[in-house]
């Protein structure tokens, strides 16, 4: 979610990692944790995220 609508300043993130490290493969695995929410976006306000859910389900491995 941090990074789905542009997200935040690589002093946050750098921040996040020093409490909390993601784990290997957490980059990889961002377009599946932001499928959902664009899915709930597009059936709230209707097709202007479609783009994004493309976008997303083209990034996934």
């Amino acid at each position: 979610m941090m990074q789905l609508f542009g997200g935040f300043s690589s002093r946050v993130y750098a921040a996040y990692d020093e409490v909390l490290p993601r784990a290997p493969g957490a980059a990889e695995r961002v377009p599946l944790y932001q499928l959902y929410p664009l899915l709930v976006h597009v059936n709230l306000f209707g097709g202007s995220c479609v783009d994004m859910v493309e976008d997303a389900l083209a990034r996934l491995p």
